[in-house]
């Protein structure tokens, strides 16, 4: 993949690895290549393919840009893909399937911005250069020319590579342009941070500090679309940290950054926002299989109610009572206010509303345990969520002194022991009262309605409370209770 100018050591070995890496779509790349030149039209491979084949990071999104308009892409893909799409020719994308690949190709651009609502006008332009100034960082403005014979020359006339080798992110033109165009290029700013382990350049981070109300022309989904990939990064701890201290944690997820004012009552940590990144950080190192978002989002939020319910007590020493009510709804208020599904907001809410309960689970002599109707309820609320929580609980454990987290640990392996054991003899995934609704109705001789419903939720409680009864002793209960509810 040659250059312009003659790379060095460092940048040659950069080069050649991507190479190799573009080198498994190479049939794919001659095949386009030769399409766009027997057109009469340059092709360029863009973008986050680029960066991310220089990083020796997997990536399956394919990304161009070209000289020809997207009437005239249409005419000659045609016949090339096996599937075309044009939901995006407004803005110059074509959509194209091929070979189970998807593809998407876009003419030069040299957009207009109002400044204001983030519209742009939309403006094509003639040259790859004019093209890469408008992209948000450098390290995403280097661009592979695709010939005939594919990959055919690297372009970097931004210093894009010198950025990517000194993991440094920094704006293609003035910062204040750049964001002043899309605002939402400063949270991704913070994404990149978390996913590729960069920092900002030092006038990247004055414009953040200085442009960060300017998120709140951006839309719910699309911020939301961005936290997801924030922290989902291989370091959400240093993107949060980041959004924080710019100030864009004030427009997006205020929530996070007040923890800063509340003091962790063990005083074993800076403050609650860092006891919180510090849970977010141990709850990764706890995942099976790959990023689990809502895990993530809920070691995040998980004490967000604390500031609202700090209290001094009279002893010097600081509570949060009842933080985990107050936290739960603030997630579930922030959340929906950022537009997630219903199922996400009940998931990451319910972590947080569970997450300080095991805490009664035993004193600290490791006596007082739970009785077996305790463990029930316990594993009922957390229904689908039990995984989560038990890596929740445990990554909520950061205190210094060895010997309470041995003995927290140890609680919970105890606790874990404890919900195997009573899997064993009953299914605690499914607790259901020992009678059915047609049953309670033909025993009672009663029609459907609200006291039947009345019924099942009584032996469901005895069900948690003392486990499964035998047919004829549900029977017994259940018309004792009747006779008492009838008295």
């Amino acid at each position: 993949m040659p250059n312009d100018a003659t790379p060095d050591a460092a940048d040659a070995e950069l080069l050649a690895g991507a190479w190799l890496a573009l080198s498994r779509y190479r049939h794919l790349l001659v095949d386009l290549g030769a399409t766009f030149a027997a057109a009469g039209h340059e092709l360029y491979l863009v973008g986050g393919s680029v960066r991310d084949a220089l990083l020796g990071r997997d990536y399956t999104d394919l990304d161009f840009t070209t000289d020809a308009r997207p009437e005239q892409m249409l005419k000659f893909l045609r016949g090339w893909g096996d599937a075309l799409w044009d939901t995006g020719i407004d803005f110059g994308t074509i959509g194209v399937g091929k070979d189970g690949y998807r593809l998407e190709i876009t003419t030069f651009r040299s957009d207009s911005y109002d400044q204001v609502t983030r519209n742009p006008q939309v403006r094509f332009g003639d040259s790859l250069d004019e093209d890469l100034v408008r992209r948000d960082f450098t390290v995403n403005a280097m661009a592979v020319r695709i010939g005939e014979d594919g990959p055919a020359e690297f372009c970097d006339p931004l210093g894009g590579l010198a950025a990517l080798r000194a993991k440094v992110l920094d704006t293609p033109s003035a910062p204040q342009v750049s964001f002043g165009d899309d605002p939402l290029r400063m949270l991704r700013a913070a994404r990149f941070v978390s996913q590729l382990g960069f920092t900002v350049a030092p006038r990247v981070l004055e414009a953040l500090l200085d442009m960060a109300p300017q998120l709140e022309r951006i839309t719910a989904e699309r911020v939301a679309a961005e936290l997801d990939k924030l922290l989902t990064g291989a370091d959400p701890v240093a993107g949060v940290d980041l959004m924080v201290q710019t100030g864009l944690g004030d427009v997006v997820l205020p929530e996070v950054g007040q923890m800063r004012m509340a003091i962790d009552e063990h005083h074993q940590h800076k403050d609650v926002y860092w006891h919180s990144l510090t849970v977010l950080r141990q709850a990764v190192d706890l995942e099976d299989d790959g990023p689990d978002l809502v895990l993530r989002w809920a070691a995040l939020l998980h004490d967000i109610g604390k500031p609202d319910t700090r209290k001094h007590e009279s002893d010097g020493g600081v509570s949060f009572h009842h933080h985990e009510v107050v936290g739960a709804k603030m997630a579930r208020k922030r959340m929906r206010a950022l537009k997630y599904s219903k199922q996400m907001v009940d998931d990451v809410s319910q972590l947080v509303y569970l997450h300080l309960r095991f805490h009664g689970y035993a004193d600290s002599t490791g006596t007082g345990r739970w009785t077996d109707s305790a463990v029930r309820r316990y594993v009922t609320d957390a229904g689908p969520l039990l995984t989560r929580l038990h890596k929740l609980v445990r990554a909520d454990c950061t205190t210094r002194n060895k010997r309470r987290a041995a003995r927290l640990q140890a609680n919970y392996d105890d606790l874990e022991a404890r919900i195997a054991e009573l899997a064993e003899k009953e299914d605690l995934q499914r607790v259901r009262p020992d009678l059915d609704g047609n049953e309670i109705m033909r025993i009672l001789d009663i029609p459907a309605g609200p006291q039947v419903g009345q019924a099942w939720k009584y032996l469901k409680e005895l069900r948690l409370d003392r486990g499964p009864l035998e047919h004829d002793e549900a029977v017994a209960e259940l018309r004792e209770w009747w006779n008492a509810q009838q008295a």
